[in-house]
């Protein structure tokens, strides 16, 4: 699904107070500004609250965490204290936190979306951004119905950075009518989208993407590690690769971070990856399909979290790839920035 101009109509709609868009509460600030809740401040919530504050709407933001309500604030967000007082005020709501599990608590928990917002006139949307089980997901949105919230799944295929520079991908779950109305702020977060159906379809749809994008991660890392090994240095190795027939965006994107052993500042973390990669071979043990290689790399992620690196950009994959190594790497045959060790 590719994004349209806002029509008049649309503009109108979500930027006046009118009773259709301000159902769930008091939801336009003096200025007539649409107020957005995005719940969860870490890395997508971030960026999901970047790209909101960009297209002009204002934006409440809670986490769990009072160091990410912070920063959020620091953006340019009114940080809120709570989940609830995030649903008092907000007709729609941004969801981009951890897990499943997670994504429950905040929609039908204690003190959660629909105990506080559900049962208005109009039902209250939300927007789920998290990678989730597909099933679990779908569940959630038939019983959310029944409390007077409409839930929508979308979530985004790119790195924090990317869903930050716009250039992230949206795969969309969910009625096609909650989807319209939505789409001022889905075209804030993810201009470039695809319908997929119902809920659950959008998040089997970004499980399977993220597993050709691991391990096209993992190729690379492989690539390089081999490369390495053969004396190459993996930095001009790296251009090489993207010069090649094997080239694939992932080069751009996390070749730099593994050729220079730079994964402190994540754009998407080895725990996260782990976590969806989990999600995966669940999925597929249910629908009755082995995937050899999708195993292995949960081993190897599994072999960052023991050592303490789930907090790392999920580029350190190729430190688990590295760790491999028989012996120790032979002196390079031509000179080349140097590698920590």
């Amino acid at each position: 699904m590719s994004a349209r101009p806002w029509s008049a109509a649309t503009k109108a709609r979500f930027a006046a107070p009118s009773a259709m868009a301000y159902s769930c509460g008091a939801r336009a600030e003096t200025g007539g500004r649409l107020k957005i809740g995005v719940i969860g401040a870490g890395l997508l919530g971030a960026a999901c609250a970047q790209r909101l504050m960009r297209a002009g709407f204002e934006v409440v933001a809670f986490d769990v965490d009072p160091e990410k309500r912070t920063a959020a604030a620091k953006l340019g967000a009114k940080a809120a204290a709570s989940v609830a007082e995030a649903a008092r005020t907000c007709a729609t709501l941004v969801l981009a936190v951890f897990n499943t599990d997670q994504v429950e608590d905040v929609v039908e928990g204690g003190g959660g979306i629909a105990e506080t917002s559900g049962g208005g006139a109009e039902p209250c949307t939300v927007i789920c951004m998290s990678t989730c089980d597909p099933d679990r997901l779908a569940a959630l949105a038939a019983r959310a119905e029944g409390r007077g919230v409409r839930l929508l799944e979308a979530p985004v295929s790119g790195t924090s950075r990317q869903v930050a520079e716009g250039q992230g991908v949206g795969l969309v779950g969910g009625e096609r009518p909650v989807m319209e109305h939505a789409a001022p702020v889905l075209d804030a977060i993810c201009a470039r989208r695809y319908y997929i159906g119902a809920v659950g379809n959008g998040s089997r749809a970004k499980l399977a993407v993220n597993l050709i994008l691991g391990l096209n991660r993992a190729a690379m890392a492989e690539g390089l590690v081999f490369a390495e090994r053969l004396g190459l240095d993996p930095v001009a190795f790296l251009e090489v690769a993207k010069g090649s027939a094997a080239y694939s965006q992932v080069m751009d994107v996390k070749g730099p971070m593994m050729a220079h052993r730079e994964f402190r500042n994540p754009q998407s973390r080895v725990d996260q990856s782990l976590k969806d990669f989990k999600l995966m071979l669940d999925q597929a043990r249910v629908a009755g399909q082995d995937l050899p290689f999708a195993t292995l790399y949960a081993q190897m992620l599994g072999d960052c979290m023991r050592r303490g690196e789930g907090e790392w950009d999920n580029a350190a994959i190729i430190e688990a790839i590295r760790r491999r190594g028989l012996r120790e790497p032979p002196v390079r045959s031509s000179p080349g920035p140097a590698i920590p060790p």
